[in-house]
């Protein structure tokens, strides 16, 4: 199997959380059977903005613009060749020079004496998959190659290319996978 058809075969996805947020990718993941999860940035918090919370995505011509951009819930990353700022906030916001991608939420409520904003990047051959795992916060997804699945006792969902996924509440049982063909 040459490595285009590969490429194409993988899935890819940004997961996000006020423990973490995910960004499925392809190209940058490795080529082995499993479903691997690295962190890409994250930042600490004492308290988060009031009311419902969504992740908003924007993609900025530069690294440095994106972080200039930033406000106190954003975060800044180059992943899969475009520079993202993520943010959480309410709905509907904006920041100035960015091109929104897309709004997930609302999140799950959660409430904390510190929060951890992470965003990771995830991927791997169609049917790799993570342990069964909880996270202390929501976790939400961005797909950009391939189907992403998560399996929780609420049952299963997916997510096609380009599209998000909210996912439950804090320490909700999961495992992720790669539902590509």
């Amino acid at each position: 199997m040459n490595l285009r058809s590969l490429r194409a075969r993988r899935s890819g996805v940004l997961l996000f959380s006020l423990c973490a947020f995910g960004l499925m990718t392809s190209a940058s993941m490795p080529a082995d059977s499993k479903f691997a999860v690295e962190p890409v940035v994250e930042k600490k918090l004492k308290e988060l903005p009031s009311g419902p919370l969504y992740w908003r995505l924007e993609n900025f011509p530069t690294l440095a613009q994106a972080q200039s951009a930033a406000g106190p819930t954003s975060l800044a990353a180059e992943v899969a060749g475009k520079v993202w700022l993520f943010t959480l906030g309410p709905k509907d916001g904006s920041t100035p020079g960015g091109a929104k991608v897309v709004e997930i939420g609302p999140l799950p409520p959660i409430s904390a004496s510190e929060y951890l904003l992470r965003v990771n990047r995830a991927g791997g051959a169609p049917g790799a998959k993570t342990p069964i795992h909880t996270h202390p916060g929501p976790e939400a997804f961005y797909v950009l190659a391939g189907k992403l699945g998560q399996r929780t006792p609420h049952g299963v969902t997916y997510a096609e290319v380009g599209t998000a996924m909210t996912g439950h509440g804090p320490n909700t049982p999961m495992e992720v996978f790669s539902a590509g063909t």
